[in-house]
């Protein structure tokens, strides 16, 4: 396997893991690099569309966590960017990345990769949708994992028009209909606050309690004050956190939702400001889980029965990389083996960027994963002999820290996990050099 700056290195995806995986590949003076991305610009799920076929950002969406704590660690966003940027402004920024880093001439758009098959000789053999093979010596898988959506399963029929988020824009279609809303995470609340704008009805139906968290607290992004404390001792910031929200929102009975039965950094964190607001409103009405399907007819497990014209499903997605045989890797279901989310205990030369459902922002993660990826290439960096074992232990600590569920099985720490990966940074890893940035401006 070589390990130098002759390496040929493939990254599927041009979204915003995508983009700084060919930065630092580029930073650590690797020039046989090829993106491919299937789309006709950068950006990813950032691209908004209103095609059904593009898993893109819905109309209104903006950033749920801070532009502070979502940069780029060398790329900061524009100083009149507000706290939580629209998708317009996402998109602008990372277009602005990569063309500050010269990445754009390495991207090939409109090119979907169909097949990539890990050679004896650990090289890769990528086979694209026109049919192109090509042979590369490493791949970074830069593919997302918000695009495949996960459906629910209750009894019986529901006959009226079912969706999931994947396939949500815009709320003006859903005008005047009676609408409900299924899950409690960050699109889920997003969905049911825009659809209450414009419906005649909006439910929302949560399995469980989940901490709904505003954006602000104490005048500060709540990311933004987290990170004042992520150095204390676990039991005593997350009591700070847990008081923190209580001052702010209260009981979550009073808004009329089930009370979390577990910790506040036990499961996925849904920011949202409006939510709470919009029950209190009148606006969007909380309901139990659902217990079956009756022609329009919605059955509650608390007994209720309602109708509705339109269900938003808004349940997750499953992690799919289509361009793998199932039997060669497969991650929709079950834990996640990966050393610090992205080395293969069998595949040297395979690397996944992204990987992971942070509390926090992914793409400075996916950047600190990539320089790491970049320098084990030539040569600057080795995995640790106990990999597998490391491995073991960071499933069973997931498996502690989060309640049981699909999202769960990458779901990391963000200042905690940024932390490990730091610590993996060789000190002979190469900085961004004034000859790479001439090189960029000239192209």
């Amino acid at each position: 396997m070589i390990r130098n700056k002759e390496a040929r290195v493939c990254v599927i995806g041009a979204g915003p893991s995508g983009i700084t995986a060919a930065k630092n590949l580029l930073q650590v003076g690797l020039r046989k690099v090829v993106v491919y991305e299937k789309n006709d610009q950068i950006g990813g799920n950032w691209v908004y569309s209103p095609r059904l076929s593009h898993s893109s950002v819905f109309e209104t969406t903006h950033i749920i966590s801070s532009k502070r704590l979502s940069q780029y660690a060398d790329y900061p966003m524009p100083a009149e960017y507000p706290d939580y940027p629209s998708h317009q402004q996402l998109l602008a920024y990372f277009q602005g990345y990569a063309e500050h880093f010269g990445i754009l001439p390495y991207i090939r758009f409109n090119t979907e990769v169909k097949h990539a098959a890990r050679q004896a000789d650990e090289t890769w053999k990528i086979t694209l949708a026109d049919g192109s093979v090509e042979q590369f010596d490493y791949l970074l898988v830069c593919n997302g994992h918000h695009w495949n959506p996960r459906y629910p399963e209750y009894p019986g029929q529901f006959s009226g028009q079912f969706l999931h988020s994947h396939d949500f824009k815009t709320a003006a279609p859903f005008r005047d209909q009676r609408v409900l809303v299924i899950g409690g995470g960050n699109s889920a609340c997003d969905v049911a606050v825009e659809t209450s704008r414009v419906s005649a009805f909006t439910g929302i139906s949560m399995r469980r309690g989940y901490y709904i968290v505003p954006k602000f607290t104490m005048g500060e992004p709540a990311d933004v004050l987290n990170s004042r404390i992520v150095g204390l001792p676990d039991w005593l910031r997350l009591r700070l956190l847990q008081l923190a929200l209580w001052l702010n929102v209260g009981d979550y009975a009073s808004y009329g939702l089930e009370r979390p039965k577990h910790s506040i950094l036990g499961a996925h964190l849904t920011m949202n400001s409006e939510l709470l607001y919009f029950i209190r409103h009148g606006k969007i009405h909380p309901r139990r889980d659902i217990a079956r399907f009756e022609g329009k007819t919605v059955h509650f497990v608390d007994g209720k029965a309602e109708a509705y014209d339109t269900i938003i499903a808004c349940t997750g997605f499953i992690i799919t990389f289509p361009f793998f045989d199932q039997t060669f890797i497969d991650y929709s279901e079950g834990d996640v083996p990966l050393y610090l989310r992205m080395f293969h205990p069998d595949y040297a030369s395979l690397f996944f960027i992204g990987l992971v459902q942070p509390l926090g922002c992914i793409w400075p993660l996916a950047d600190a994963q990539c320089k790491l990826a970049a320098n084990y290439i030539v040569g600057n960096y080795q995995p640790p002999a106990d990999m597998r074992q490391r491995i073991q232990e960071d499933v069973a600590s997931i498996n502690k820290q989060f309640i049981k569920a699909a999202r769960h099985t990458i779901e990391v720490e963000y200042h905690k996990y940024l932390w490990k990966l730091e610590r993996e940074l060789p000190a002979n890893a190469p900085a961004w050099s004034a000859q790479q940035q001439a090189s960029a401006a000239s192209r």
